[in-house]
């Protein structure tokens, strides 16, 4: 029986494969409401025969979006859309699920087909948060730092956007602590230097991440998962790093968190990643081995008998395959067909052409 084909219960819900569409920024948003290019985009992976399938990141306010085009869901008219494609995604088979995510000190940036850097307020920006005024780099806005009422205010925009989701028919959430955005940022010295309850020891780096999990999972019903991506480390000196991300995973799983979908990088523009195929599997293989967690592998996964050797090594629970789902929506189906798998499900639509 392939690994990678074998089901998966957390919580109440049931994934039929252990193929998960990481959440990928399609920019193509108008004032944070989906359209039918994100039917389009989500609906083909679901067809493709998925198990799981994130949304891209999905702005909590409107200052959360990295850039104008972002998906959002920071007010009961985004429901309706999103609604419609957790329908859709779901009469083929497959599961959905929401990435709630605030951009911090990276917001109020250009969408990438129109270059790099922020976008000045007088040009239709706005203005960036985070844990301290350092700015990404020199092309990036100066944040301003949060105070604790700010804090507070993000910890309730994302309680809102879970129930929100819940609205939207979704059953899966992650919340977003990865690639230098702002729960990320909260969690390196290198980005946040606070001297008060939110920075300097690792407790403060990373209270204002658990107080935006405790808000989450107190919205969210008990028999729905709960993922949270993290970066396992900065891959820079004097940074978030393995070691405390491991303690992280740890402090999570007791406060219900399911999932640790285990990635790395994107702090600072001084990173050195060492990227070849599989580059981040060591950092789920550790984390999972550490504290027992279900853990997600992700970053140049790229073909069938990769995907499957990591889950038969016990590197991993879930692959988390991003461009190469760009690349072949229809990967879980070619996979099937070269693992030998019989089950899975093929649209009626696309019948005449199963591979046998």
């Amino acid at each position: 029986m392939s690994k990678l084909f074998t089901s998966l219960q957390i919580r109440d819900i049931v994934f039929g494969n252990r193929i998960v569409v990481s959440p990928m920024c399609q920019y193509s948003a108008h004032e944070g409401f989906a359209d039918d290019w994100h039917l389009v985009h989500l609906g083909t992976r679901a067809v493709g025969g998925a198990g799981l399938i994130f949304t891209e990141a999905t702005a909590v306010s409107p200052e959360g979006r990295i850039s104008p085009s972002d998906l959002g869901i920071w007010k009961d008219e985004h429901i309706a859309e999103l609604r419609r494609i957790v329908k859709f995604v779901r009469a083929q088979g497959s599961e959905i699920g929401i990435q709630l995510a605030h951009a911090g000190r990276k917001a109020s940036t250009r969408e990438p087909w129109k270059g790099s850097g922020m976008i000045a307020e007088e040009a239709g920006g706005w203005r960036v948060f985070g844990p301290s005024a350092v700015a990404y780099n020199e092309h990036y806005p100066m944040p301003v730092e949060m105070s604790p009422q700010d804090i507070r205010k993000v910890v309730d925009d994302f309680k809102a956007a879970a129930r929100r989701a819940m609205l939207a028919g979704f059953k899966v959430v992650e919340i977003h602590a990865a690639h230098g955005y702002l729960l990320h940022a909260f969690l390196s010295p290198l980005s946040n230097r606070r001297t008060d309850a939110y920075g300097g020891t690792f407790g403060n780096r990373v209270r204002f991440l658990t107080e935006v999990v405790a808000a989450v999972r107190s919205a969210w019903p008990p028999g729905y998962p709960l993922f949270v991506r993290i970066s396992a480390t900065d891959w820079a000196e004097g940074g978030w790093d393995i070691e405390e991300a491991v303690q992280l995973a740890a402090l999570l799983k007791g406060l219900e968190v399911d999932v640790i979908d285990c990635s790395s990088g994107g702090l600072v523009p001084f990173q050195k990643i060492p990227v070849g195929p599989g580059y981040q599997v060591s950092f789920s293989q550790r984390i999972r081995e550490a504290t027992g967690i279900v853990t997600g592998a992700v970053g140049l996964i790229t073909d069938t008998v990769q995907a499957e050797s990591i889950l038969e090594a016990g590197l991993a629970d879930l692959i988390v395959m991003a461009r190469q789902m760009l690349r072949d929506p229809y990967f879980p189906l070619h996979a099937a067909h070269e693992l030998g798998y019989k089950e899975i499900h093929w649209p009626l639509q696309y019948e005449r052409a199963r591979l046998k």
